[in-house]
Order: structure tokens, then C-alpha cells, then sequence
């Protein structure tokens, strides 16, 4: 029976029909369907097979109003082909771009390290570089330790 309005009704809008009709019965309006006093106590005057016998009578003056969405006035461009592939080359190419700036630089400083190390002749020279810190590290070899002490032992006389 109420299968029958859902053909026509939501069930939702079923459901809240019957309620406000069966809020309606037990605030003591006024029944819109004659039913006889027998059938009221078979169904124990319950006030929602009330309502479902009126909803399914059709005698409700109940309406059911649903907005319909707005309509929007822009036109949605549709795309080319061309177009498309244009746009995913930009995309790609500004990928790439974050990659390479993401990779580690290598510094100005740690190149006149390194060409310094060239000059000098030192025979191994280890350049490091941390992304937080622009830290050098070199490794030292027997002849910078000795200018480094004579030099600490001039300062101190």
C-alpha cells in the first residue's frame, strides 16, 4: 500500500507526511477519511494507520515541494584536444622544474673550496654538503697541522 506512493514519493517524504498527519490525528484535528468506529478499534486509534489510510486515499491536503537546483548562466568552455595536451606539457614542465629545485644545489662557496684545494695541491680534499647547514668539511693533511701550530705558537709569544 504505501509501496505504492513511493512511485511517487520519496520515502522520506513518505515518512514525514505520515508524521505530520499523525501529529496532526493525535492533537485531535479533525479525521478527513470516514472510518467506521469497529475499524478504529481493531487499529487501536492509532494515529499513523490513521494516517496511512488517509495518504493512501489520497485525501490529504498535503503538498510536497521540491526546489529544483539553479541553473548556472556561465557556459562551460569545452576544450580541444590541443588544448588538453597543452595544459598537461605546462603541468608536466612545472613538475619537472620543482624536481630540479628540490635536488641539492651545489653552492658558490663550495666551488672556490673546491678550486682552492685544486691550487694548493692537496692530494685529497673530501667536499660535503648538508642541505640545513652549508658546512664544509676538508681533510687535513700533515702539512696544513704544522702551519696551523706554528702559526698558534707565533700568536702566543
Amino acid at each position: 500500500m504505501i509501496e505504492q506512493l513511493e512511485n511517487q514519493f520519496t520515502r522520506y517524504e513518505v515518512a514525514r507526511i505520515l508524521g505530520a498527519r499523525a501529529l496532526q490525528v493525535a492533537m485531535d484535528a479533525p479525521l478527513l477519511l470516514k472510518i467506521p468506529e469497529k475499524e478504529l478499534e481493531e487499529i487501536n486509534y492509532n494515529p499513523i494507520e490513521i494516517a496511512k489510510r488517509e495518504l493512501t486515499a489520497g485525501v490529504l491536503p498535503i503538498t510536497v515541494n521540491r526546489p529544483l537546483p539553479k541553473k548556472k548562466e556561465a557556459k562551460i568552455k569545452k576544450l580541444s584536444q590541443e588544448e588538453i595536451d597543452e595544459i598537461k606539457r605546462r603541468e608536466e614542465e612545472k613538475r619537472k622544474e620543482e624536481e630540479l629545485k628540490s635536488k641539492v644545489e651545489v653552492k658558490p662557496e663550495v666551488e672556490e673550496v673546491k678550486e682552492k684545494a685544486e691550487g694548493e695541491g692537496a692530494e685529497e680534499v673530501v667536499v660535503t654538503e648538508k642541505a640545513d647547514e652549508d658546512e664544509i668539511m676538508e681533510l687535513a693533511t700533515p702539512e696544513d697541522e704544522v702551519e696551523e701550530t706554528s702559526s698558534s705558537n707565533e700568536e702566543e709569544a
